[in-house]
């Protein structure tokens, strides 16, 4: 299995029309903006890519979409989860035929099977691909069954081609944990942050990171990248507080207090000159009263005016 160091990963938003069918045409200026932008792979479609919004025939036409559209440029990383295990390896073997580089799973959440279900679970999906397979927790609150370190390290044990674990919980021991106990079982194993806070996980020997802000501050997003890879950890610690005040920005323009994020990173692209439209139900879009008042807030930010405005 050839080696995947995916690096910087572009999570990109999926833009809806009014009548919230899929806009391809705005997702083809989506990648395009990514790879123009500093992204080395890109993962699609993340949560922040609505993907629990998408039926199974639209997760697969835009994975194809997408890894036409990036012909090659960069490594696509196909996000194949799902609750029920079947329907994950379709997906999984669909991806590894439509040619991602590699595969994205994390447990079920939304309901609390026991441990070993969930192991069993991933290891299927693993195990019905070739592909570099990383195992991500899942950004949400309420996971469901934690995924736990020990859980990794059976994974590692059972499933070849599992490389690496892509981590948003930001929990520092299971981070810890997961690189030193996988590499004892795997040299090379991978931590990739799985949110936009980069440098806990790099300072305890991660290498990579799947950035859902990408889509509004890719250059912010380099420059905290970039000064975890030379361990400049105190540098880029200044700049992480930026991305920080960004990502509580966008999560509070949740409306009605569900403070869930996509109407507030859909809003702030727009912001930014990327209209992408609004999310799908049940998530509501910003009134425009709230739209205006958030809009006026994204201007302020000062970081804000080295980032690229328009497509």
């Amino acid at each position: 299995m050839k080696t995947l160091q995916p690096g910087l990963v572009h999570a990109p938003v999926t833009p809806f029309r009014r009548d919230q069918s899929v806009d391809y045409a705005t997702y083809a200026k989506v990648i395009e903006f990514h790879l123009r932008n500093g992204a080395e792979a890109l993962a699609l479609p993340m949560p922040e890519g609505e993907d629990m919004s998408l039926r199974d025939g639209e997760l697969r036409e835009l994975l194809e979409f997408a890894v036409k559209q990036v012909k090659g440029r960069v490594p696509v990383l196909a996000h194949v989860s799902d609750a029920g295990t079947s329907i994950a390896v379709a997906r999984a073997i669909h991806a590894e035929k439509t040619g991602a580089a590699a595969i994205l799973s994390h447990p079920p959440y939304f309901w609390h099977p026991r441990p070993a279900m969930v192991v069993e679970h991933l290891a299927r999906i693993g195990a019905a691909v070739k592909l570099p397979f990383y195992v991500c927790t899942p950004p949400v609150e309420s996971p469901g069954t934690e995924l736990m370190s020990d859980m990794v390290m059976q994974l590692i044990e059972r499933v070849p081609n599992l490389v690496g674990v892509v981590d948003a919980s930001l929990d520092f021991v299971f981070m810890e944990e997961v690189i030193s106990g996988g590499r004892r079982l795997r040299p090379g194993f991978q931590l990739l942050a799985g949110r936009d806070y980069l440098v806990s996980a790099s300072a305890l020997g991660g290498n990579g990171a799947v950035v859902p802000l990408a889509g509004i501050a890719p250059n912010l997003v380099r420059q905290v990248y970039d000064l975890c890879r030379q361990q400049k950890f105190l540098e880029a610690r200044g700049k992480q507080e930026d991305i920080a005040h960004l990502h509580h920005l966008v999560r509070e323009a949740g409306a009605s207090g569900l403070k869930d994020g996509l109407a507030g990173i859909k809003c702030a692209m727009a912001a930014m000159g990327r209209e992408c439209g609004v999310p799908r139900p049940p998530v509501r879009p910003l009134g425009e009263v709230e739209r205006g008042r958030f809009e006026d807030a994204v201007q302020s930010l000062a970081f804000l005016k080295a980032e690229p405005r328009g497509w």
